[in-house]
C-alpha cells in the first residue's frame, strides 16, 4: 500500500512560502508527494528557484500544465532529470517535445516493500490550446505492463473532460486528480472500479485573492472588459490537495486536505 500526497498548484511565492513552512511538517505521514507547479514562478510556469523551492520542501516529483514552457529555465530542467523529477503534460503531438510526460518511481511502502508508483500528467484540450487527445494518449501509455500504480494528473479548464477522463479509465488507474481551476471541489470519491476522483485539488497560494491573482486587477478586467496587469495577491496562504490510499491500480481511500497559514493543522489526519 502506498499513501500519496498531491499538492494541488502552487502561485507564486505565497505558495512556495507556505508549501515550505507547512509540507516539511507532514511529510513524514506519505510515503510519495506530488506537487504540481504548474504556476510556481510568479503565477506562470516553473523556473528553478521554484523548482528548487518545491523539492527542498519534500516533493518527489512536480507535475505542470498549460504553462509548461513560459520560463526557458525549464527546458534545461527537464534535461536534468536526475536531480528534478519533473513531468509535464503527455499529451504534445511532437515526438521532439522536451521532457517527459509520465515518470515511474520505486517507492518504499507502507509494508517496507518496494512498490513501483508512475505519475502522468495530461493537458485538457477544451478552452485551451490544442494538443493531442489526452484520453487516447493514456490509453497508449497503459499498453505497459511495468507502470505499478498509476497516477493521473489531470490539468483541464472544463469539470465534464476531468470526469470524464476519470470514468474512462476507472479500474485501470489508482487515481485520477483534476488541476488547472484552483479550487477545490466537493466531490471526492472512489469510482466503482477502484480508481480515486476529485473534479479539481485546488491550490496552494494566497488565500483573499481570485485564484492567485490581487483581486483589482481581475475585477477591472471584467468591469471593464479591457485587458488590466494582474499580480500575485499577498497577505495568508493556503495549501490544498488530496490524500491517496492506494494498492497496485485501486484506491482504498481518498480525502481532501487543507491547511491555512496561522491554523494548527490541516483538514485531514
Amino acid at each position: 500500500m502506498l499513501r500519496v500526497l498531491f499538492v494541488g498548484d502552487v502561485y507564486g511565492a505565497p505558495g512556495r512560502r507556505v508549501l515550505g513552512a507547512h509540507l516539511p511538517t507532514i511529510r513524514p505521514r506519505f510515503d510519495f508527494v506530488v506537487v504540481n507547479g504548474e504556476n510556481a514562478a510568479g503565477g506562470f510556469g516553473l523556473h528553478r528557484d521554484a523548482a528548487d523551492a518545491i523539492l527542498r520542501a519534500g516533493a518527489n516529483c512536480i507535475t505542470l500544465g498549460n504553462h509548461a514552457w513560459h520560463h526557458k529555465d525549464v527546458f534545461a530542467l527537464m534535461l536534468d532529470e536526475a536531480k528534478y523529477p519533473i513531468v509535464r503534460p503527455l499529451n504534445y503531438a511532437d515526438p521532439g517535445t522536451p521532457g517527459v510526460g509520465w515518470r515511474t518511481f520505486e517507492v518504499k511502502g507502507a509494508s517496507g516493500t518496494g512498490e513501483r508508483l508512475t505519475v502522468v500528467n495530461v493537458l485538457g484540450r477544451v478552452f485551451l490550446e490544442a494538443v493531442a487527445n489526452p484520453f487516447r494518449a493514456v490509453d497508449d501509455l497503459l499498453e505497459r505492463d511495468d507502470l505499478g500504480s498509476v497516477f493521473v494528473d489531470m490539468h483541464a479548464e472544463a469539470t465534464s473532460e476531468k470526469a470524464a477522463l476519470a470514468w474512462h479509465l476507472d479500474g485501470r488507474v489508482a487515481a485520477v486528480i483534476g488541476t488547472h481551476t484552483h479550487v477545490p471541489t466537493a466531490d471526492t470519491r472512489i469510482l466503482p472500479g477502484g480508481t480515486a476522483f476529485q473534479t479539481d485539488a485546488g491550490f496552494t497560494g494566497p488565500r483573499d485573492s481570485v485564484i492567485g491573482a490581487a483581486p483589482e486587477g481581475p475585477v477591472q478586467k471584467f468591469l471593464t472588459e479591457r485587458p488590466h496587469r494582474f499580480s500575485v495577491a499577498g497577505g495568508v496562504a493556503e495549501l490544498n490537495g488530496v490524500i491517496v490510499q492506494m494498492e497496485g491500480n485501486r484506491a482504498l481511500a481518498v480525502d481532501r486536505y487543507r491547511y491555512v497559514e496561522g491554523e494548527d493543522y490541516g483538514d485531514s489526519q
